[in-house]
């Protein structure tokens, strides 16, 4: 009996250390979609350099609101949607991420500082200490932005 609570302690020891290890903000920046996924992105325009992508509504890092757009194929680290009856591309890969851990499904990718689709600050990608991003820099204006 004793060897059984033993092990049963141990077990739920290594479930517990899973769950933490599990709920690490989102990796390397990097967001995984497919051909027929809706995704939320920055509405701005071409001109627009924050590439803020997400898997929820929310405002961009440029604090536009992030419009919905159904994935028509990824190719080369990119998703390929139609805005305004026209082809348009965001990367799937950013410099900027959620860091509100696996709890979050924001998911939320920027090119710029600023915050993720919950609102929150994100964290440069590849910071392990979870600091929070610089605020973002005002760059050239772009219509809408």
């Amino acid at each position: 009996m004793q060897k059984f609570l033993v092990v049963l302690m141990v077990v739920v020891m290594g479930f517990g250390f899973a769950a933490v290890s599990f709920s690490q903000p989102l990796k390397g920046g990097k967001l995984e979609v497919k051909s027929g996924d809706e995704i939320y992105v920055c509405g701005c325009g071409k001109g627009c350099d924050c590439n803020t992508v997400s898997k929820k509504e929310g405002k961009c890092s440029c604090g536009q609101d992030l419009i919905k757009v159904k994935v028509d194929k990824v190719e080369k680290g990119k998703a390929f949607y139609k805005q305004e009856g026209k082809e348009a591309s965001v990367l799937l890969t950013g410099k900027y991420n959620c860091a509100c851990g696996a709890q979050c499904d924001c998911q939320t990718i920027s090119q710029k500082a600023g915050k993720c689709g919950c609102g929150k600050d994100m964290t440069k990608v590849g910071d392990d200490k979870g600091a929070k991003a610089a605020p973002a820099k005002k760059k050239k204006e772009v219509a809408g932005c």
